[in-house]
């Protein structure tokens, strides 16, 4: 009779006792495949550091073939170098989509743990209460008496301690693991997010290679691989850009858009840099390379600065703003100017300008943020080697102009400003 009023107690006892059991042996068992997961990450990013390493090897001979003498022998090796650093850095893009897909796992099997835990511990709180509440109204000499032997009466005294310390431990970690559980929800969509950029980013660079391939083929094809029709090809290339920079110079002292110092902010550091990595080839002004060649640059000096960028190199919005012109003088057969180029309005009274890009990926019209991916770089345009021209400008004086009487631009969209209006990016970075 005893043993029967004691039983419901002792099968609720066993309950809990029961549950911690399986639970430890869960979590001994995510802890495993947790374990399996991170090694597989951890080699992934050892292959990510290699493709890195290989990536700058790349960019230091192509750096080595910028400083020989133009010729046709390194300007197709410079292509051929550039398409293998664009295929490294899509197998660099393809495992970092693949460990960010591991890394979604893991915070999935992060949140399913936590929750699991969540769960458990309110069934083992709920389990206990009953336990607690089941020898609530007993007094000790009411449990020894209900209790097969003394030994036994013991061991339930004992185990009944050890719950009532658990349970209060189980709930205070249920408000932790309520805490965790939300950073990793919040850092699972952000690795989803950045796993749809990377996506998005793998299709921009097999873009980029197909060009790349492309003007090789139409170099090949143009200079029929010979030197000495290579050298021609420069020549007249120097020269029609050399026209159209007189024929800018023209339109520009018609301008008359005096810029009032009141309508552009004070220098300062208002603008972020477009690259992530700054390296500058050319400064703004009267320039050594500027001065040597014044026929390029009007006799006023480079307009804007130089940034080292491998082609495929992402650019970014140097200031909040509205996309005011997305052009490509290349569809222009003998237009050599800026190549594919994006202008961003900023509220404050400047304007930037992105030049000789391989991609651009915003529209007239659209709003962006300061970093925000507008384009890749690239060696579009009038170059000497693919880098990325960077230009500030007072809106004021600022002007997008349709070259509709000119010998080789003519239908082009090309941004002039009065002569006032050009600024030294370096003042507001």
């Amino acid at each position: 009779m005893i043993l029967s009023r004691n039983l419901p107690f002792r099968l609720a006892l066993a309950a809990c006792v029961l549950i911690i059991a399986i639970i430890v042996y869960s979590h001994q068992a995510f802890a495993q495949t947790a374990g399996d997961l991170q090694q597989k990450i951890d080699q992934r990013n050892q292959d990510i550091a290699d493709l890195e390493k290989q990536i700058r090897s790349y960019q230091s001979q192509i750096d080595s073939l910028g400083s020989q003498a133009t010729s046709l022998s390194s300007a197709i090796k410079s292509l051929d170098l550039n398409r293998k650093q664009l295929e490294t850095k899509i197998k660099l893009t393809e495992d970092q989509i693949a460990n960010k897909t591991a890394q979604i796992e893991q915070l999935g099997g992060q949140i399913d743990e936590t929750q699991g835990s969540i769960d458990d511990d309110r069934r083992i709180v709920f389990q206990t209460f009953l336990v607690l509440n089941e020898t609530s109204d007993k007094s000790l000499i009411e449990i020894l008496l209900g209790s097969d032997s003394l030994a036994t009466a013991l061991d339930s005294l004992d185990r009944l301690g050890v719950l009532e310390q658990d349970v209060y431990g189980r709930i205070h970690s249920l408000s932790k693991d309520k805490s965790d559980l939300v950073l990793s929800q919040q850092a699972s969509m952000a690795a989803k997010a950045d796993l749809m950029a990377l996506d998005k980013q793998l299709g921009d660079q097999r873009s980029i290679v197909l060009d790349t391939v492309a003007e090789k083929n139409s170099l090949l094809a143009e200079t029929k691989q010979s030197q000495t029709a290579y050298m021609k090809m420069l020549a007249s290339k120097k020269a029609q850009e050399s026209a159209l920079q007189d024929e800018i110079s023209q339109y520009e002292q018609q301008l008359h858009l005096l810029v009032n110092p009141n309508q552009i902010p004070p220098p300062g550091h208002i603008l972020s840099w477009p690259l992530d990595h700054i390296r500058i080839t050319q400064y703004f002004g009267n320039t050594p390379f500027s001065t040597a060649n014044p026929q390029l640059y009007s006799g006023k000096g480079h307009d804007g600065i130089d940034l080292a960028a491998a082609i495929g190199t992402p650019v970014k919005a140097a200031l909040s703003g509205t996309v005011i012109g997305v052009e490509n003088t290349d569809l222009f057969p003998g237009c050599y100017s800026f190549g594919k180029w994006v202008m961003i309005k900023h509220a404050d009274g400047l304007s930037t300008l992105y030049g000789h890009l391989s991609l651009q990926l915003v529209s007239v019209g659209q709003e962006v943020a300061t970093g925000q991916l507008i384009g890749y770089s690239g060696n579009t345009g009038y170059t000497t080697g693919p880098h990325l021209h960077f230009g500030v400008y007072a809106t004021a004086g600022t002007v997008i102009k349709l070259f509709t009487n000119s010998r080789h631009c003519q239908g082009a969209k090309i941004p002039i400003a009065d002569w006032s209006a050009y600024l030294n990016p370096l003042s507001y970075i």
